[in-house]
Formats: C-alpha cells, structure tokens, sequence
C-alpha cells in the first residue's frame, strides 16, 4: 500500500473509521437498491423513498456524532438510520412487516425508530421531525445533558411553517440542535429553483440570528468538516447551525415516480459526482485503500445486504394478536 497521507478531517475521525465509512455507504446504497428491486416486484408493500446519490451528507453527518446523541429523520431516512447505527437486518425486516424489525413491522419505510442509538424517529410528514428535534435539544438543556440533536429535512421542508418556527424557538433559547438540509434540487415533481427564491437555502439563516452553511453534500469529508464545528458549537452552549448539503437522489421522488420532470443530461452530470466513488478516490490518493481493497469491501457489503434479506424473508410476521400491542392512543 501507497504511503499514508493525513486527511483534513476532524481529529476524532481516525483511519479506520475513514474505512467504516466508506463501507457505510455502500451499506446506504446497496440497501436502498434492493428495497427498490423488491418494491418493482411488488414484495414489499406501501411506498419507499430511496436516497441512492446521497450517502455522503447521512454517514458524514452521522460520524460525528455520539450513541448519545440524536437525530430526527424524513420519509427519505433509511440512509439516516443506518449512518446512526441501526443494522440492515432489522430495517429489512422492519420494511417486510416482520416482528424482527425495529418497530415489529409496523413502521415500514418511513417510520423507523431505532431510540437506544438515539433514532427518535423517521417521519412520513414533510417536516414533521424539525420541531421534535427542537423538543429533544430543549430536554437536553433543560436537563443539562451533553448531547447534540441533529434533525435532517429536504429542501421542500424548509418553506413549511414548522421550520421557521423551529428554527425561531432553537435560536432565541441557543439549543444544541443542528438543522440539516438535504437538498436534493427537487422536492417531488418540482425543482428547487422553483420553489425557494434564494439561491441558497442555508440563507435563511440570517433571519434567525444563526450560522449558515453551504456544503457539498456529495463530499463526505466536507460534511464532516462543517458538522464537527456544527456539532462544537452545540456542545459549547452557541446555539443551532443551518447546514444545506447540495445533493442529488439518483431515484425518484417515490417507487412511483418515473422522473419525467428533469432530463437524462442532468442525471448523468450529477452521476459523476457519485459520492462513493469520490470518496474511493480519496482513500486510495492517501494511501488508506487500495483498489483490490476497495472492491472486496464493496463485495462484503452486497453479501450483507443479502443475508438482511434472508433474514427478514424468514421472520415471522404479525398475528392478530400483535395488532393493537405498542398502539398508544
């Protein structure tokens, strides 16, 4: 192996965990891939939001970050659960409808929670989780706890009113939560460009009295270069950061949508900046990665994600029994 060069990244992101990450994404990529063959063959049932394209804001994010501390999520959220430590074979399960995924089935795609790796949650309602995250940070204050919230969200979420008002409450009380803006130019059917008449997002910010921070959310490297500051200044009583992190879903908005909206020129451009790949390049220049290493990875990886499936494929489902257990009214 080629000589190895020290990367700039946050002091507690060591070698290895450079490598965990680079198998993450492909555990991100390859999950979302299957769950998408499976839905097209009508194996699993309801609808799915796949973030293939934007594995490098969820695992960069997620690096770090704490067992301790949380994160909320969005209907677009298995790359999320995953990046905050929840194994694929129980969210297979859970995507299944078997009693061996984290909500025993009765969650599915949008609504895995995973509360001992601090997962408070996926969440079907466009910005739904920005004011639990909010709520999380205020307990955190209120009770003099060490921990960081993170809520991630789509670009689409940030012209709701529950993310200025969030956003408000989180910047009068200095609470350490870390907004996070996925935008991934589209919000269903209809580009950013559209809908939001600035041209970045992470602006709003200045409305709110807090920092603003524009990355390139299919660098994972940067994304942990601005959470670590993000994630310090939470940590030292400062307050929130809004993050926006430029990205792209490869996918449709849902299993339905055929991307009729957006041309084949488009996708190809931002399939060039294929987050792994990127990534893959940078290891292998530091000499942390080889190409032979790199590829065994990428193989492991698939052959995870298949056992998640058999696994799942082999839990058992529901009963009657089950149906109003862990229902709260």
């Amino acid at each position: 192996m080629a000589e190895v060069k020290k990367l700039n990244v946050p002091e507690k992101i060591t070698d290895d965990k450079l490598i965990d990450l680079y198998k993450q994404m492909w555990q991100i990529r390859f999950f979302d891939e299957k769950v998408d063959e499976f839905f097209a063959k009508g194996m699993i049932h309801g609808t799915t939001h796949l973030a293939v394209g934007q594995e490098a804001s969820a695992a960069g994010v997620c690096a770090l970050l704490d067992v301790e501390d949380k994160i909320t999520s969005t209907h677009r959220g298995h790359g999320h659960c995953i990046a905050k430590g929840a194994t694929a074979d129980r969210m297979m399960a859970e995507l299944f409808g078997r009693t061996t995924g984290y909500c025993k089935g009765k969650g599915g795609s949008m609504h895995i929670a995973d509360v001992d790796m601090g997962n408070l949650g996926a969440n079907g309602i466009v910005a739904g989780g920005i004011p639990l995250a909010v709520g999380s940070a205020l307990t955190a204050q209120m009770k003099k706890k060490d921990y960081v919230t993170v809520c991630f969200f789509g670009d689409g979420a940030s012209n709701e009113g529950s993310f200025h008002e969030a956003v408000n409450l989180a910047s009068i009380w200095k609470l350490p939560v870390i907004f996070v803006c996925e935008n991934n130019q589209y919000g269903m059917s209809g580009p950013v460009t559209e809908m939001v008449n600035v041209e970045n997002i992470a602006t709003r910010s200045e409305a709110y009295g807090i920092p603003g921070v524009v990355a390139d959310g299919n660098d994972i490297v940067e994304m942990m270069n601005v959470t670590d500051e993000a994630v310090q200044r939470a940590r030292n009583g400062e307050g929130p950061t809004l993050i926006e992190a430029k990205t792209y879903r490869w996918k449709g908005h849902s299993k339905s949508d055929a991307k009729k909206y957006r041309t084949r020129e488009e996708e190809k451009e931002w399939r060039q900046k294929d987050p792994i790949k990127r990534f893959k390049e940078v290891l292998v220049e530091a000499g942390l990665l080889t190409e032979e290493k790199a590829e065994e990875i990428r193989l492991e990886v698939k052959k995870e994600i298949e056992d998640a499936v058999k696994f799942a494929e082999e839990s058992p489902m529901p009963t009657a029994d089950d149906l109003l257990t862990d229902v709260y009214a």
